[in-house]
C-alpha cells in the first residue's frame, strides 16, 4: 500500500485509468471482430461499412492515448489489405 498522500493518488488515479482503458481495448476488439466476420462470410459491403467504423474508432482511442499511432495504423492497415481482397 502507498506510504504518503502523492503515492495513494497515483494508486487510485491507476485503477480509475485501468478501468477505462479496459473498456477501450474490449472495444476496440469487438470492432475489429464485426470486420473479420464480415471477411469471413464474404460480405464485401458489410465488410466496408465495419472498415469505416474500425478505422474512426482506432483512430479515436489514438487521440485519447489509449493505441499508439502506429498501432492503430497496423491494425487498420491489415485489416484494410483483407477487406480488398474480397
Amino acid at each position: 500500500m502507498a506510504n504518503h498522500k502523492s503515492a495513494a493518488k497515483r494508486a487510485k488515479q491507476t485503477i480509475v485509468k485501468t478501468e477505462r482503458n479496459r473498456f477501450f481495448k474490449t472495444r476496440i476488439k469487438n470492432i475489429t471482430k464485426e470486420v473479420i466476420v464480415a471477411i469471413e462470410a464474404a460480405d464485401k459491403d458489410t465488410a466496408v461499412v465495419a472498415m469505416k467504423k474500425a478505422n474512426k474508432y482506432l483512430h479515436h482511442c489514438v487521440s485519447k492515448g489509449i493505441l499508439k499511432k502506429a498501432t492503430a495504423g497496423r491494425k487498420v492497415s491489415r485489416l484494410q489489405v483483407r477487406v480488398n481482397a474480397l
